[in-house]
C-alpha cells in the first residue's frame, strides 16, 4: 500500500484489506471475518510464535497457528446453509462405478481460455479486482478431458490464492489421484471428462440459470457418482 494512502488507516481497515482489498492475500482473507479483538490476538500470537521459531527453527507452529484461526473465522461464516439436501446412494460398489469430477477451482485446458468479460489471458490479480463483476454474470463450465496432462492445465480465479493450484493442480483438481485410483481398481472407471468453473459466482445464478443444464450434461456421461471439489 502507498504510505500516503495508509495515513489514518484504522486497524479494521487494515485487517479487512487482505480480502479483496489493497493487500489482497487470500491466505489471510479470513481476517475480515474476525473481530478487531480476535484479529489483534491473531497477530500478537503470530509474532510470538515467529520469535519462538527463530529460537528452535521449527516453523510448523506458524502454519498450525494460521490454520487454527482460519477455522475459527470460517466456523458458521456465511448464510448459505441448508437443513437437508438431496442424496442418492450408489447403486453399486465404487470399484464397479463410473465416477466424474466437478470443481470450482477455475481450471481450463491450454488454448481454451474462458476469457471472462472478453478479456483474454486475464490474471487472477485482475480477476480479484473485478470480483464483484463475476457475481453479475452467468458462470461458465470448462470441459477438461480426464486424461489431460497436468502441464496443459491453466487456472484463473479471483476468489482464492491459486499458487498452490499452479504448483500442483491435484490439490483442487485431482486428476492424477483419480487416475491412480482407477488403475488400482479402487474406482471402476472414470468419466471421459471432468468439469471446472470459477467458483466466484452468484449461487442463485448457478442454481437457477445453469444448474439443471450442467447436471444433465454430467449425467450424460453415464456416471454413477460425482466427486465435488468446492474451492
Amino acid at each position: 500500500m502507498d504510505p500516503e494512502n495508509a495515513k489514518g488507516e484504522s486497524f479494521e481497515d487494515f485487517k479487512n484489506s487482505f480480502a479483496y482489498g489493497s493487500r489482497a492475500d487470500h491466505n489471510f482473507k479470513f481476517l475480515e471475518a474476525l473481530s478487531d479483538q480476535d484479529a489483534s490476538r491473531f497477530f500478537q500470537d503470530l509474532l510470538w510464535k515467529i520469535s519462538d521459531s527463530y529460537d528452535d527453527g521449527d516453523f510448523n507452529r506458524l502454519i498450525e497457528h494460521v490454520f487454527v484461526w482460519q477455522m475459527k473465522a470460517y466456523d458458521g461464516h456465511g448464510r448459505w446453509t441448508y437443513e437437508e439436501g438431496p442424496f442418492t446412494a450408489l447403486k453399486k460398489p465404487i470399484s464397479e462405478s463410473s465416477i466424474g469430477l466437478v470443481t470450482s477451482s477455475g481450471h481450463f485446458v491450454e488454448g481454451q481460455d474462458p476469457e471472462p468479460f472478453g478479456v483474454k489471458g486475464m490474471t487472477s490479480e485482475e480477476a480479484s479486482a473485478r470480483i464483484v463483476d463475476f457475481f453479475r454474470v452467468e458462470p461458465e463450465l470448462s470441459v477438461i478431458p480426464m486424461d489431460t496432462p497436468m502441464e496443459n492445465l491453466h487456472v484463473l480465479h479471483g476468489g482464492y490464492d491459486i499458487r498452490s493450484a499452479q504448483a500442483d493442480p491435484n490439490v483442487v483438481l485431482p486428476l492424477e489421484r483419480l487416475r491412480e485410483l482407477s488403475d488400482e481398481g479402487v474406482i471402476g472407471e472414470l468419466s471421459p471428462q471432468a468439469f471446472s468453473f470459477i467458483g466466484t459466482t452468484s449461487q442463485r445464478r448457478l442454481l437457477k440459470l445453469v444448474g439443471s443444464e450442467w447436471v444433465e450434461r454430467i449425467q450424460g456421461q453415464g456416471v454413477d457418482g460425482v466427486i465435488l471439489v468446492p474451492v
